[in-house]
């Protein structure tokens, strides 16, 4: 650990900027593992199936109980309570689809919203390493024509490893930071597209199982209105 430390005293004044980055990339690692990983919760693999029986009998009430019981902290289960919700008090397919896709974006925003960060985090490591291997360099170039044979040497070697000793810690923020994004934007990428499948299909089975209930009860009315007229006429 103190070796370390002496080739962090030795870097320059822009090992101070990458320990700040190095810091920042630590702790947007741990919040975007917490928030892809450990927060992310995954529906039952049955949730479709039992959503639809009770939508294809017109049972929101129902449909809400189950989803609060199963999937409430599900991004899929947000987005279906607010079609429950909606067709409960008897809104549109325009009213539908505009909510769902407001709650859609909602919770892909809450998976997307941090992850780029790690990508700039790690370039601009990358660059004030590469900053400070520049200023290094020159400022050994500097007073080497100047000095003695000896001091010349010493000169270049301090410079050198001021240099070296930036871009290293520049790389070491660095790399962490851009493999991290690379697996975590898969993992969003991921996440992401299966969230939009589930929430395209919900909402088509809410527009068709819905259309259905609706003719079925149309169906059922007009089916009561013959049987009430033939026994009227009947009975004339």
């Amino acid at each position: 650990m103190s070796l370390i430390i002496g080739f962090f005293h030795k870097g320059g004044i822009f090992m101070y900027p990458i320990l700040a980055f190095s810091l920042l990339i630590l702790s947007f690692i741990v919040e975007r593992y917490i928030s892809l990983y450990v927060k992310h919760k995954v529906a039952p693999a049955d949730f479709r199936k039992n959503i639809l029986g009770f939508i294809a009998k017109g049972d929101f009430k129902s449909a809400q109980t189950y989803i609060d019981m199963s999937a409430k902290e599900t991004s899929i289960g947000k987005i279906t309570t607010v079609a429950c919700k909606l067709r409960s008090v008897g809104a549109g397919d325009e009213a539908l689809q505009a909510r769902m896709d407001e709650q859609l974006s909602k919770e892909i925003s809450s998976y997307d919203k941090r992850t780029g960060f790690l990508a700039m985090f790690g370039n601009v490591s990358t660059l004030f390493g590469l900053l400070g291997t520049v200023t290094g360099m020159i400022s050994s170039f500097a007073g080497a024509g100047a000095a003695t044979p000896v001091e010349r040497a010493t000169l270049l070697s301090n410079g050198i490893s001021e240099a070296l000793n930036a871009t290293a810690f520049g790389l070491v923020a660095a790399i962490p930071a851009l493999v991290a994004y690379a697996v975590y934007q898969n993992r969003t990428e991921h996440i992401v597209n299966t969230l939009t499948e589930d929430s395209s299909e919900i909402y088509h089975d809410f527009l068709f199982y819905t259309e259905n209930h609706k003719n079925e009860e149309k169906g059922n009315v007009v089916m009561g209105y013959n049987d009430e007229s033939t026994t009227s006429m009947k009975r004339n």
